[in-house]
């Protein structure tokens, strides 16, 4: 069964999440991320090109032509073909595929409609059976 973590109240999501994304990618090796839009999918895109400065975390696209050889996949496409064993989700819903993976990172911003989106990820999962961990980021960005 999927091992869920929530980490909520997040002042700068895209940050966290390049933080989960570097942490699974040297624990797992293969992480998948949803975000909302094209808009954010850039923004982590680059984020992640930049930050942090001293190396490199091997993303794509899932239309990209390398994306069969890269590890880290993002893309605000709600469907996943493909080997994954993290999914960091930053979309409002829950991700169709999500039981697929190993794991799943549910990334609840601080502004209310994101923790009410959050609110209603939570409820969905436990609904479920899934065993739900919540780390309270307001004190940490």
């Amino acid at each position: 069964m999927t091992q869920i973590d929530f980490f909520t109240h997040v002042g700068q999501p895209l940050k966290l999440a390049a933080k989960i994304i570097a942490k699974a990618y040297r624990t797992h090796a293969s992480v998948r991320v949803l975000t909302p839009d094209a808009e954010t999918t850039y923004a982590l895109d680059r984020l992640l090109w930049l930050d942090p400065p001293s190396s490199f975390l091997p993303h794509c696209r899932m239309d990209s032509a390398i994306a069969r050889e890269t590890p880290i996949w993002i893309d605000e496409r709600l469907e996943h073909s493909g080997p994954a064993a993290v999914l960091v989700n930053l979309h409002a819903e829950p991700p169709p595929f999500f039981s697929r993976f190993e794991r799943l990172a549910e990334v609840v911003a601080a502004d209310e409609a994101q923790v009410v989106a959050g609110r209603a990820r939570f409820r969905f999962y436990r609904e479920r059976g899934y065993e739900l961990r919540q780390h309270d980021w307001s004190q940490r960005d």
